[in-house]
């Protein structure tokens, strides 16, 4: 079982260039049609600064930006053994190409199921960008089997 005592652990934070390119790569692979996410000058006249992040992004951005070996270290978990159990979301301002990103990160619980059979680490992160505005909060769980 990971240790408990690594509720409210804060994990290292880290700094991501929001990136045109990779925006409107995105956009086409999870099949977004809405010209906002993929056509700059869309996205100005829709008021946005430049192309706004979609809505799942930041997950992969979060993902890209920690170090997934340490942090299973960390936790005690295996990769062969893990899952992405859940994600969420709670947006304060939009994000857009251009910004940089700050995720500040830390350990917000640790549990088990089935007779400890599961074992999930859940952490949450603040996300603020380049001004200090608050952009969103990220909360994801990992289970191991």
């Amino acid at each position: 079982m990971t240790d408990k005592s690594l509720i409210g652990h804060k994990l290292e934070s880290f700094s991501v260039d929001v990136e045109k390119g990779r925006l409107r790569f995105f956009a086409k692979a999870i099949g977004e049609t809405d010209p906002v996410y993929i056509n700059e000058a869309a996205a100005i006249e829709a008021g946005y600064t430049s192309l706004p992040v979609p809505p799942t992004f930041l997950k992969c951005l979060e993902s890209e930006g920690r170090d997934l070996g340490a942090f299973l270290k960390l936790v005690d978990f295996d990769l062969g053994r893990i899952l992405h159990a859940e994600q969420s979301f709670i947006y304060h301002a939009v994000a857009c190409a251009g910004d940089v990103l700050t995720f500040d990160a830390r350990i917000s619980d640790v549990y088990e199921k089935k007779g400890g059979a599961l074992q999930f680490v859940v952490t949450e992160s603040r996300v603020t960008n380049q001004d200090g505005v608050h952009i969103a909060d990220v909360r994801s769980s990992l289970v191991q089997r």
